[in-house]
């Protein structure tokens, strides 16, 4: 795919389409990390955030709290 980097406000930039947003799995406002390689190779790599094991039960402790009738239904 080629882009064309234009001129954006002050700044220059490269537009992704609707395509490349799906194909890279990003969305407005996420962050990319850029590397810059020899020979002036740029990466860019989405940044996930890392969820904790902690993180993760509380979401299923809430879950299980806000719908405890419909799991006790489902049982």
């Amino acid at each position: 795919m080629i882009k064309k980097v234009t001129k954006i406000g002050n700044s220059q930039g490269i537009i992704f389409d609707s395509t490349l947003m799906e194909m890279a799995h990003l969305k407005v406002n996420d962050e990319v990390n850029v590397t810059v390689h020899e020979g002036g190779s740029v990466i860019l790599t989405p940044v996930r955030p890392e969820i904790s094991p902690d993180m993760v039960s509380e979401v299923i402790r809430k879950t299980m709290k806000d719908y405890s009738k419909t799991m006790k239904n489902l049982a």
